[in-house]
């Protein structure tokens, strides 16, 4: 089961910022990359970093943002016109550059007594910590990826391989094209969920199991991006066949175990319950307030271990393997994968999917829940009871929000504004730094809105008359333009034609300036109207789904023929702003 997203298209290109060049020279930094969303790093982080506890100050982000993102999860964890929360309780952590700077626990893990949202009585209610164990949904699908993997890198096979190699269900028909690597992107064409349900249609275990095997296709291989259960239950299938061992044993003794994630596993010992958080009540199977056991019914329906679902962790433990993968694979010594395997776990296999960018079990560039932090190589993944994992390589940080929003029904609604919060909180905690200066004007918008950045009239005499300004513009894409504008009357407004240069700047001469996940300053030219009194302004527009980190603005002058018309740096007051402020971050 997944939580369902509606899906943005977004463009990017991944580079790294050193210098940009303009006609009148270049703009270099040489300051530190901690705490810089402009400073984007390449490779991996050292394999021996190991997480540590501090503040946000520790690494020289700024913590209002994350104070921000707190007080709104703490705001979803009380009713509202609905009559009840969106979930029950969250724990959230948030790291960067190896500093673990929040982790913050509210609301409840055990809450209510029914279906209907009966309050517990306080004495019986459980709150959430910061160690409570969730279960993570398909979020375990990761795990079951590293340990396809693994094998791959033990020379069992590649993800090129049939997986009809394995299994004699998958050597007729179409299902025959199907390989390894099909399975991790979801490009295989089997449908998204089992039909009938695992648990509803079949008696036992092994039927359950080789129902998944005869699976028929609702596409043909390699066509269609379909997100499918199916997918992961057959490469854990191949997993336990190949080891001789079951899912569970295999996570344990290749993954969990030796990066220390004692609060990771299928099947929670009982032992652990006060430290569960609850899932939903279910009626239908008949197995009433889920705690402890996988929601999964399918998982349920197979013993609790799948290659889908089936893991609880905490966010302590999930922090651990994100900077393992952002180690490029190993942590404290202990390697689990390769740095060359977790770059192709990380690589877009879907790039005839646009919208639907993943790696080798990670999914990829997705704002519905990376929010600013997304990226071309973001990587992340979500389950459906409410959790979320976002890893952000350019800054070396990641973002996990535990809830159980299902807890005590799957129909109170969507969670996906705060998975966006809280990872854009993150993003925003790390600074764009002036390139001209010592502050810049910035915008960080909510979803549809507007926001204006004016000069007062100046007076020009040619056709010689030009704007220059450099140009921070990290937003969703193409619905959230930035667009410099004259006006000769202060009332009519026109866009003026830029050229661009930077890395991942447009080619060509464009009128509007978007872009997602370049992090890098741009400088732009234009010429303005000839003869006449000309008042400018940046216009940043927002549409209604997802943003990005913002725009920022910066060394803006007008000149003609070597003559300074305007220059926003040596008087500031020349701007009247709307939605932006001026800021040294």
């Amino acid at each position: 089961m997944r939580a369902r997203k509606v899906l943005v298209a977004a463009t990017g290109v991944l580079v790294a910022l050193t210098t940009l060049t303009s006609g009148a020279g270049a703009i270099t930094s040489h300051d530190p990359v901690t705490g810089r969303f402009d400073r984007p790093q390449q490779g991996f982080a050292p394999p021996w970093t190991t997480l540590r506890d501090g503040r946000p100050r520790d690494v020289d982000l700024d913590p209002a943002p994350i104070k921000a993102a707190e007080d709104f999860l703490a705001s979803w964890t009380r009713p509202d016109s609905s009559g009840h929360p969106h979930f029950s309780g969250a724990v959230g952590l948030l790291a960067h550059d190896g500093v673990v700077v929040d982790r913050y626990a509210v609301g409840g893990a055990l809450r209510y007594a029914d279906a209907q949202g009966t309050e517990l009585p306080p004495a019986q209610q459980v709150p959430m910590k910061n160690d409570t164990i969730f279960d993570m949904a398909s979020i375990s699908k990761l795990f079951t990826s590293i340990a396809v993997l693994q094998l791959v890198e033990r020379g069992q096979f590649t993800i090129d391989t049939p997986v009809s190699r394995f299994f004699p269900e998958f050597a007729t028909g179409d299902k025959a094209a199907i390989t390894v690597k099909m399975l991790l992107t979801h490009t295989s064409g089997f449908d998204a969920d089992p039909i009938p349900s695992l648990w509803a249609g079949y008696p036992d275990i092994p039927s359950r199991r080789q129902a998944v095997l005869d699976s028929p296709l609702k596409n043909k291989p390699g066509t269609t991006y379909l997100y499918s259960d199916i997918n992961l239950l057959t490469l854990g299938f191949i997993v336990e066949k190949l080891t001789g061992q079951s899912l569970d044993k295999v996570v344990h003794d290749r993954i969990t175990a030796p990066l220390g994630m004692i609060d990771t596993g299928y099947n929670p010992p009982a032992a652990k319950l006060n430290r569960i958080a609850a899932t939903e009540f279910e009626a239908n199977p008949p197995r009433g307030m889920v705690r402890g056991s996988v929601h999964d019914e399918n998982a349920w329906s197979l013993g609790g271990v799948a290659g889908h679902a089936g893991v609880f962790s905490t966010a302590g433990d999930m922090a651990v393997l994100a900077q393992a993968i952002l180690n490029g694979g190993s942590y404290r010594g202990h390697r689990i994968l390769r740095p060359e395997t977790v770059r192709r776990m990380l690589t877009n296999y879907n790039q005839q999917f646009p919208d639907d960018s993943h790696g080798l079990g990670f999914e990829l560039d997705q704002p519905w829940y990376m929010g600013a932090l997304a990226s071309p190589v973001t990587a992340g993944h979500t389950g459906y009871t409410g959790t979320t994992l976002v890893i952000d390589p350019e800054s070396r940080s990641f973002a996990i929000l535990l809830t159980n929003r299902v807890h005590p029904s799957r129909n109170w609604g969507s969670i996906n504004t705060a998975r966006q919060v809280w990872a854009t909180s993150l993003a925003r905690a790390m600074a764009v730094r002036p390139v001209a200066g010592k502050d810049a004007w910035a915008s960080t918008l909510g979803n549809a809105s507007v926001a204006t950045l004016s000069t007062r009239a100046f007076t020009t005499h040619s056709d010689q008359a030009r704007v220059s300004f450099a140009a921070f513009v990290d937003t969703e894409g193409s619905g959230d333009p930035l667009q410099l504008q004259a006006s000769t009357d202060g009332v009519n407004w026109q866009p003026i034609a830029l050229s661009v240069s930077g890395p991942g700047a447009p080619s060509g001469t464009v009128t509007s300036l978007s872009g997602h996940g370049h992090r890098a300053w741009w400088r732009a030219v234009g010429t303005l109207p000839q003869g006449a009194s000309v008042s400018l302004r940046w216009r940043y527009s927002t549409d209604p789904s997802y943003t990005g980190r913002g725009v920022s603005v910066d060394g803006v002058k007008v000149t003609e023929s070597g003559r300074s018309l305007l220059d926003g740096e040596r008087d500031p007051a020349v701007f009247v702003a709307e939605g932006w402020q001026l800021t040294s971050r």
